[in-house]
């Protein structure tokens, strides 16, 4: 419980420091602009080397994750389904199926990992996951429909290899996979560079909040309720059944993969919507409404299944 709480508190800080510095209007027009180039180029991709470049990548193959990818694709399947049967264009849809499954694995998941279930490394396969397939999937896509900066056939063909995102994450899981040991005084600078990734794409949503509408409200209303209930509600749901139902687990396992899908839409979707700048205020609002309403799922999966 406690660490539910705590995880949620340290967001809504730097979140609201955010707003106090668009309110303010501290970092001048440009302000949203530059710190999403900033953690979408530069710390985004420093961060997922480093922590990629470090980690056992042997924790891919395990029926937890297995659970988890699933549950992904089931809700970011569904939405994306229908999308096409709304018609609804190609970047709201992919970025309503990203909050319908892309969990926040990092900020908020880690230290709920860490005090709710006890073990932070817990949360490794998930962010694995999502920045070595989830994500190169999901921008590739943006890239090729256009979303993206238009090119030749090589180009648009080689789209996974010149996204900065992307060739952060290929890049360390290439180190990791080939045992090699970075030196120190390369590392150590990537890392701090990295450690800029997570407080500027939070910064960067709590300026995008000052002047918005109300969540739920604006024209993309039934695309932002549908990717909340999607992820809030169903992911959990469907992590529950195929973990119980289908691969048997029970006790820690069980409630480690539930609260890991129950875990809310992760707030660098909306640096990646505003790096294309498509579904902006989609992306803002269900980040916002899913954060609020997994307060109270996350509360009560740990209450009934811990």
């Amino acid at each position: 419980m406690e660490g539910v709480l705590s995880g949620f508190a340290v967001i809504a800080i730097v979140i609201a420091v955010g707003y106090g510095l668009g309110r303010r209007d501290t970092l001048g027009d440009q302000g949203i602009e530059v710190l999403t180039r900033l953690a979408f180029t530069v710390a985004g991709p420093a961060l997922l080397f480093t922590t990629l470049a470090k980690a056992d990548l042997s924790v891919l193959f395990s029926s937890r994750l297995l659970v988890t990818a699933l549950s992904t694709a089931a809700v970011a399947g569904f939405f994306a389904a229908i999308g096409m049967l709304r018609g609804w264009d190609a970047g709201r849809t992919t970025i309503g199926a990203l909050c319908s499954g892309y969990v926040n694995s990092g900020n908020l998941g880690i230290p709920i990992a860490a005090y709710v279930l006890g073990d932070a490394s817990l949360v490794a396969p998930v962010l694995l996951f999502q920045v070595v397939l989830v994500t190169p999937l999901a921008l590739t896509i943006l890239d090729l429909s256009g979303m993206g900066e238009k090119g030749g056939l090589w180009q648009r063909l080689l789209t996974p290899l010149r996204n900065p995102i992307a060739i952060g994450s290929l890049s360390g899981v290439v180190v990791s996979a080939a045992g090699w040991h970075i030196p120190g005084p390369v590392m150590n600078p990537l890392t701090l560079i990295g450690n800029m990734s997570v407080p500027a794409a939070l910064l960067t949503f709590g300026m995008s909040l000052h002047g918005s509408a109300a969540p739920g409200r604006g024209r993309d209303r039934q695309l932002v309720l549908l990717s909340v209930a999607l992820k809030s509600l169903g992911q959990p749901a469907v992590a529950w059944v195929l973990a119980r139902g289908v691969f048997g687990l029970h006790g820690a396992p069980l409630l480690d993969v539930v609260v890991t899908s129950a875990l809310p839409a992760a707030q660098n979707l909306f640096t990646y919507a505003s790096r294309y700048r498509v579904a902006e205020s989609l992306a803002r609002e269900s980040i916002l409404l899913s954060t609020v309403v997994s307060v109270p799922v996350l509360v009560g999966v740990a209450a009934v299944l811990g």
